[in-house]
């Protein structure tokens, strides 16, 4: 089973930006989709972004133009980011592998004034 661990989250201004890491210790980006999801109080969790295994990037409309997710090399890691963070980004992120039900325990991204 895939152990995922996200880190990188913290309190940022509005217009700022972030970059969250998640961390499998094991190269299993080159083999595997994974998603970048997030949830704020009081809503469904959506996918913010994805990545194929051979590295195609997805965005969801809200975060197009603003947020970039992107592979270390040697696959252990993946990195989300996020540039010109808005009040509406405040959730906790999580990285997800939907194909093995892997998920960490999430970041918190707080953007406030």
């Amino acid at each position: 089973q895939a152990q995922l661990v996200e880190s990188g989250g913290g309190l940022v201004q509005p217009g700022g930006s972030l970059k969250l890491t998640c961390s499998a210790g094991q190269r299993i980006f080159y083999i595997y989709h994974m998603e970048w999801l997030r949830q704020a109080p009081g809503k469904e969790r959506e996918v913010v972004a994805s990545v194929t295994a051979n590295g195609i990037p997805w965005y969801a409309s809200s975060v197009k133009g603003r947020f970039t997710i992107s592979k270390r090399n040697d696959a252990h890691e993946v990195y989300l980011h996020m540039d010109n963070l808005k009040l509406e980004d405040t959730a906790v992120y999580y990285c997800n592998i939907p194909i093995l039900n892997a998920r960490g325990q999430g970041t918190q991204v707080t953007v406030s004034s």
